[in-house]
């Protein structure tokens, strides 16, 4: 008669596998999932992965540089010729030879200054000069400000506004200025502003509100709202509403309707 092992046995048996297989590295028997353990050696024979370096942008260099460095000069140069303007038309001599601003030297070598009386209750602030503006010197004085006479005349404060633009020469291609262009050209306005002095700013367009507010939305999320315009160094703070300009319109006669409920709560407010 066969004698059946023992449990004991069996037990001790087990215990030297397990023993033997912990000396080995075995430390799982079954996972949920299959492992492929060659691949996982070679990774750790190959060690950690090391981190991606962090790429810092170059700073710009050469005519980049350059271009950048000349615009900053020319913008603080701006700022020291406006300061030392005692009267608006002082000030407008001071703009006629200033020649560090690249639009001048785009082509657009006369300067378009602004309409109106000093005093005015109300400043109005384009964009920037069209060619009409360019040939006569004077902002608005073409079809759309044809129109934007009308709509103030309409509300009843066409003797009481200024108007001028966010910079001083046409940009080429009748394209909008740009926020270095617009930098240059701010000394000037903002000692206009100083100089008239006005109560309220009326805006047209989105890049007017880019030059004067700091502001990147649309000009149709925009309209309508005031808001608070700070000079440079903080001493002046006046309300501002911006809204359309007369070219979009002319382009587009169905939003006249927001632009004529802007103006009549800028009247309001006036």
């Amino acid at each position: 008669m066969t004698q059946s092992p023992s449990p004991l046995a069996d037990i001790s048996g087990v215990e030297s596998l397990l023993s033997f297989w912990a000396d080995a590295g075995i430390d799982l028997c079954l996972e949920d999932e299959p492992v492929n353990r060659l691949t996982e050696t070679a990774q750790m024979m190959r060690g950690p992965t090391p981190p991606t370096p962090l790429r810092v942008a170059p700073a710009p260099r050469g005519p980049a540089a350059a271009n950048m460095a000349a615009l900053e000069t020319a913008a603080e140069k701006a700022k020291g010729l406006a300061s030392s303007a005692s009267t608006l038309e002082a000030l407008a001599e001071t703009i006629i030879g200033f020649e560090d601003c690249p639009l001048r030297r785009d082509g657009a070598h006369q300067p378009v200054l602004w309409r109106g009386q000093a005093g005015s209750s109300v400043l109005i602030i384009g964009e920037a000069p069209t060619a009409g503006d360019q040939s006569t010197g004077q902002p608005f004085s073409g079809i759309e400000g044809r129109l934007l006479d009308r709509m103030l005349s309409a509300v009843g404060v066409t003797d009481q506004c200024l108007m001028m633009n966010s910079v001083f020469w046409q940009p080429a291609g009748g394209r909008a200025p740009t926020a270095a262009e617009q930098k240059i050209c701010l000394p000037f306005l903002e000692r206009a502003i100083q100089l008239s002095p006005p109560k309220i700013l009326l805006l047209l367009g989105a890049a007017s509100a880019r030059g004067l507010l700091g502001r990147d939305d649309g000009v149709l999320a925009m309209h309508g709202r005031w808001q608070d315009w700070t000079s440079s160094d903080g001493q002046t703070t006046l309300p501002a509403m911006v809204t359309l300009t007369p070219s979009f319109l002319l382009q587009q006669p169905s939003a006249k309707k927001k632009s004529w409920n802007d103006l009549l709560s800028f009247a309001t407010r006036l």
